[in-house]
């Protein structure tokens, strides 16, 4: 079952607005490879907000995930692309409703 997320809110620099977009969107096959992320899903709350959501069956799913490739990415990224740092939110889930 699906018990453990991340909720990751990212702000992007003024005219990066579009970067941060493409570079979400790029990261879809990244999380499509990881066999521990049940959920991913990158969100637009507004002109300059972003985040990331995704899901876990276990704790080491959510590990895995944040050593790998994506998280890589979006901290070698995240001084030229965002006005703050990430804000990473550890998430238990009290429900789920996944397909299949």
């Amino acid at each position: 079952m699906t018990k453990f997320a991340l909720f990751v809110r990212l702000e992007a620099k003024p005219g990066q607005e579009a970067a941060v977009a493409a570079f979400l969107a790029s990261a879809l096959p990244l999380a499509n490879a990881e066999s521990g992320t049940t959920a991913w899903f990158a969100l637009q709350f507004g002109p300059s907000t972003f985040g990331v959501f995704d899901a876990f069956a276990d704790e080491e799913g959510r590990q895995a995930h944040l050593r790998g490739p994506i998280a890589a990415a979006l901290m070698a990224n995240a001084a030229a692309l965002l006005s703050t740092p990430p804000n990473i939110e550890m998430v238990d889930l009290l429900a789920v409703k996944l397909p299949g």
